[in-house]
């Protein structure tokens, strides 16, 4: 490979992204972070725990192949990731599962062959039950075990170790050391013993597992959002379609109305209405004419318009806002568990005490047979089960509650970091509002005149032309016979009724002598009659003061971060009493919480726009509303049901309690190993004992988890 590159010129280099499945603990992390680092060629690695990827910074001329190599020379296998920030599909969930289900069939059976045993049973029954038991846990250990036995290989095979090495040796000793006893008749079989503890640690992976699948990757949904492609307009006025990844900048682009932009570009013929809540979060559409900048993913409400394309592909500032929440989610992979950070050291202190253990009792005599059992006692006995469990049992018991009560938790720490918050930004459109504007005097229409604004309101998509749709439908209105409908760009819509032009425009000085006085308003007028003025508001949510006192009394406080304009927010911000911050474009809203984290604070991000999804990564902990967007909803922590916001305080405290909980397990995990280490290596326990020992310490970590169940409240 080549040179190592400068520090200094990190941020200029080409950055490519890998997908690592095999990563499972801090260990990993330091492991593959640290030891690229020293690769010539490579500047850097930064790990995405959550998403089992990294991210590698290296000089152009190191290619794909070599970084791979370089991986697997750490133990890790890898697979390159495209441009598209596109999402690795981790399959080790459902094989765990698998796993562990074999393993625990297969336990049951051998406990009830066992029972006759212990019960006193002899001679060729006694090794009748032992073969059958044999017969059972050899495919078992050899199915159930391939996790453990692969990543111990790999790890072995770069002469490195890991948790998983002892593991293996642990379970590969008793099964032999069995099937010895078999062989020759002897007295007593660890079967049940190496199944048990197959199927306890499979049980403790694959909780995690399941945690950490639920963080789900949001940059796959916000791309989506990019249109396939664009109608071109050629130099001799003729058009045809490309492809989004052949757009290239000075190219002009024919957008319908309906139609989103595939690329960034400027307005060059034509006005019309924009949807710009993917970038601003504004709840209404914003007229642009010619001259205007427009953006990728961004939808042309009213009118079609020409664009010639100023930046397309990975320049966009769509594209942009996916890195931004990449990149955030990156720094979150730096919260390492305390169970993860006791790993690292677990293999090489378990492989010590067990051959320790061996020579010891070697040496004073007790044989190679009775020195074997009570090293593969130390190997099992001393297995992080209780451990492994603390932290996945907790919070899987937590999250279940929180279900009950509409909070979807999709990644466990984030739970942990729900407990820290001490800071909220709060969105306001669709947040601390439910981003539906309502009609405030709809019966302002008189009886003749409601069916000819209902036929209108259906003939425009706008936003506040379907809150007077919804209204009038509630109220059982009929809708008028009307023709020659036309829609006015970035004014409204009009038609024909009984010869009569009808109008439900945006309000206009002219229409009513002056200043209309309404942020959220539209106009219906019908013929030379005076204009009715609709006017709207986008109502609390429900519960939304009174969550924010829970907050301030939690230790929390909470501010508005939004995308809209400061007259629509002000309002909001009056009656709840939090200072706002308007017009915040994603970067300013991660700017603020980089200021708020430099200054110790740990910021809790609530929002529900495409706008919110990168400040939803960055955030210590963020919640989104199940009405946010799809790039809002796998961006945040925790999806919350319903209209309420009373469940942003409920997930808080039950966050809080689930680390009160952890801590509990850790102690009651740590207190067996200071009782049950050392009898192991006294001799007091047999491979059976240790197993079920292990796994007794495991169930009581269980039920002390179970205690959450009513943590949701």
């Amino acid at each position: 490979m080549n040179a190592p590159a400068p520090r200094a010129s990190i941020a200029a280099l080409p950055e490519s992204l890998f997908a690592v499945p095999g990563m499972r603990c801090a260990g990993c992390i330091s492991k593959i972070e640290n030891g690229l680092a020293l690769v010539p060629g490579i500047a850097a690695a930064r790990v995405n725990f959550t998403a089992k990827r990294v991210a590698i910074s290296h000089l152009p001329e190191t290619t794909i192949p070599e970084i791979q190599r370089a991986i697997a020379a750490l133990g890790f296998e890898s697979q390159p990731l495209g441009d598209e920030l596109a999402g690795f599909t981790d399959e080790s969930s459902r094989e765990l599962l698998k796993a562990m289900a074999v393993a625990g069939f297969a336990m049951m059976n051998i406990m009830l062959l066992s029972v006759s045993v212990w019960s006193g049973a002899s001679g060729g029954t006694k090794d009748l039950f032992h073969w059958l038991s044999a017969l059972i846990a050899l495919p078992t250990v050899a199915y159930s075990g391939r996790p453990f036995f692969r990543s111990a290989w790999n790890a072995v095979s770069n002469r490195r170790t890991n948790m998983d090495v002892p593991i293996s040796i642990g379970v590969i000793l008793t099964t032999a050391l069995s099937l010895f006893e078999t062989f020759v008749g002897g007295a007593h079989a660890y079967f049940d013993g190496a199944v048990m503890l197959l199927f306890f640690l499979l049980t403790g992976r694959w909780l995690d597992s399941v945690m950490r699948d639920r963080a789900r990757d949001g940059v796959s949904a916000l791309l989506k959002h990019k249109a396939a492609g664009a109608l071109v307009l050629a130099e001799d006025g003729t058009s045809a379609w490309v492809n989004a990844d052949a757009l290239k900048p000075g190219m002009v682009m024919l957008v319908a109305a309906g139609e989103r932009l595939a690329a960034d570009g400027v307005v060059t013929k034509g006005n019309s209405q924009f949807d710009l809540s993917l970038l601003t979060g504004e709840s209404l559409p914003v007229a642009v004419a010619d001259g205007d900048l427009v953006h990728a993913g961004t939808l042309n409400v009213d009118a079609p318009v020409e664009v010639r394309i100023t930046a397309a592909g990975a320049a966009t500032a769509l594209a942009d806002i996916a890195r931004l929440m990449e990149d955030a989610g990156q720094s979150k992979s730096r919260y390492v568990r305390i169970a993860d950070r006791a790993a690292r050291y677990y293999a090489p202190a378990v492989h010590t005490l067990a051959l320790l253990s061996f020579a010891g009792w070697m040496l004073a005599g007790a044989g190679w047979h009775q020195s074997l059992l009570i090293a593969v006692a130390v190997l099992i006995i001393t297995c992080p089960c209780a451990l492994g469990l603390a932290v996945p049992a907790a919070q899987i018991v937590s999250a279940g509650a929180l279900m009950k009560k509409g909070i979807l938790v999709k990644d466990g720490s984030a739970l942990e970091r729900l407990a820290e918050v001490d800071r909220a930004l709060l969105d306001k459109t669709g947040t601390l509002t439910l981003g539906r504007p309502e009609p405030t005097n709809i019966d302002s229409l008189d009886a003749e005149v409601a069916p000819v604004a209902l036929a209108l309101a259906r003939s425009s998509r706008h936003p506040l032309s379907q809150a007077v749709r919804r209204a009038l439908e509630a109220k059982a209105v009929a809708a008028a016979d009307i023709t020659d409908v036309r829609e006015i760009a970035g004014k409204g819509v009009e038609a024909i009724w009984q010869g009569k032009l009808a109008r439900l425009v945006r309000p206009e000085k002219a229409l009513f002598g002056g200043d209309v006085g309404a942020s959220l308003a539209v106009a219906f007028q019908l013929g030379d009659a005076p204009a009715t003025l609709l006017t709207f508001e986008d109502s609390l949510r429900p519960e939304a003061a009174a969550t924010l006192r829970e907050l301030k009394a939690l230790g929390i406080e909470s501010s508005i971060a939004s995308g809209d304009r400061a007259e629509a927010v002000q309002p909001v911000a009056r009656i709840l009493g939090l200072t706002a911050q308007t017009g915040m474009h994603p970067q300013d809203k991660l700017d603020t919480i980089s200021r708020l984290a430099a200054a110790g604070h740990k910021v809790l991000m609530i929002g529900d726009g495409l706008n919110d999804g990168p400040a939803l990564a960055a955030g210590h902990a963020s919640l989104a509303p199940a009405s946010a967007s799809d790039a809002g909803q796998n961006a945040a922590d925790a999806v919350f049901m319903g209209d309420s916001l009373a469940p942003v305080a409920i997930a808080i405290r039950a966050s809080r309690a689930t680390q009160r909980i952890v801590r509990q397990n850790f102690a009651l995990a740590i207190g067996y190993n200071v009782i049950a280490v050392p009898m192991a290596i006294m001799g007091m326990v047999t491979p059976l004992i240790a197993a079920l020992a292990m796994s007794g310490s495991s169930v009581i970590v269980v039920a002390n988890a179970l205690r959450l169940k009513g943590a949701a409240k």
